[in-house]
């Protein structure tokens, strides 16, 4: 047993800049917080150096790892929160489907689901903490190590991304197999959401157990539906999944701020602005100011610089950021990329849109 399997989810050293979880609850800010999707990534050298050699879900199931991954880009960069480092796969695994991440092609299941019996295949009762423990694990010592710094936010991907995985047996351009199921077998299909709606909600509470001040619920693959087909596949579970969790944690009178990013959904902004989420990620083909007519105040957002702005010179960043956050306001407002970082990114370019947040948004909070 290693001394970091004793560290316990309490006594954790107090919060020293609380900035981002005040601008999830729409409370005033000094600045504008911001973080980025993947900021523990391939595009840092030192991510590099230390994943070199190692199997990527090897690492995920190190909480020393994780750790030290997750802290990383806070040694550079002055991100107003943390996100642990895992993989929204991690949850197939825990259902008892094989996963690998191949150099070169990305997550692969080798086994993948092809027809509604397969679903016999899962797990049907899953014990999160024996399956998962290591993420929590990851995010008590992370907690710690830290040091009070900024919050630490835990994650998960949704259910109807986590299938389209499953089925597609990796990534996909069409995602046809998935929507396959949709169409030829919508009540196979509802079975395996709420399947992984149930062992979501645990992994979500139990991240919160662990310690992770904040949480985030990726549905990377929202774009690939329709609005009917969202409204149908997707948008219930993620409903569902904010509404249980919210629930639990009231027993406990936890107040943990949970954002919804559902990527390419743009026609679901307002039904996404009423599901329970205290603040929705935007990606880059929505534009701030209708987001924010669009949801109404009830919610904060959080978003949305194209990725690749980063391949501008500085000073250009500079100019995208000053536009972004006039476009959004001040308040109620976390700055993002509308996606994570890619791996040929300069590290400098990341900086300078940190940067550019914090003294665009103090300058605009001293005008008003």
């Amino acid at each position: 047993m290693s001394q970091d399997d004793l560290i316990l989810p309490k006594d954790f050293p107090q919060l020293k800049n609380d900035t981002f979880l005040r601008a999830a609850r729409g409370e005033e800010t000094e600045h504008v917080p911001v973080w980025c999707m993947r900021q523990a990534g391939r595009y840092l050298p030192e991510f590099r150096e230390f994943r070199a050699g190692k199997d990527f879900f090897d690492t995920c199931r190190s909480p020393e790892a994780c750790c030290e991954l997750t802290l990383q880009p806070l040694r550079r960069f002055p991100f107003d929160a943390a996100i642990i480092f895992s993989d929204i796969l991690v949850i197939p695994q825990a259902l008892g489907m094989d996963v690998q991440m191949v150099p070169g092609k990305g997550p692969t299941f080798p086994d993948p689901l092809k027809e509604p019996e397969d679903l016999q295949r899962l797990q049907p009762k899953v014990d999160v903490e024996k399956e998962l423990g290591y993420v929590f694990k990851a995010i008590t010592l992370t907690r710690h190590k830290i040091d009070g710094k900024v919050p630490l936010i835990g994650f998960t991907g949704a259910p109807w991304t986590l299938m389209s995985y499953m089925i597609e047996g990796g990534g996909s351009n069409t995602h046809s197999k998935a929507k396959r199921w949709l169409y030829r077998h919508p009540q196979a299909s509802h079975m395996l959401l709420k399947m992984l709606t149930d062992v979501i909600v645990e992994y979500l509470l139990g991240q919160v157990a662990a310690g992770a001040q904040a949480l985030q619920v990726f549905e990377s693959h929202a774009g690939i539906l329709g609005p009917v087909e969202f409204n149908e596949f997707s948008l219930p579970y993620l409903r569902d999944i904010a509404r249980r969790v919210k629930e639990k944690l009231k027993e406990t009178a936890k107040d943990i701020p949970m954002i919804v990013f559902a990527k390419d959904a743009h026609y679901g902004l307002e039904d996404l602005s009423q599901s329970h989420y205290d603040v929705v990620g935007l990606d880059w083909t929505v534009d701030p100011r209708a987001a924010r007519e669009r949801t109404g105040g009830k919610v904060s957002l959080q978003g949305n610089m194209d990725p690749c702005a980063l391949y501008a010179p500085k000073e250009h960043i500079s100019k995208i950021v000053k536009k972004m956050l006039e476009g959004f306001g001040t308040r109620g407002y976390i700055a993002n990329l509308g996606h994570g970082l890619y791996p040929d990114m300069d590290p400098e370019n990341v900086g300078a849109f940190v940067e550019a947040v914090h003294t665009h948004s103090k300058q605009i909070n001293k005008r008003m």
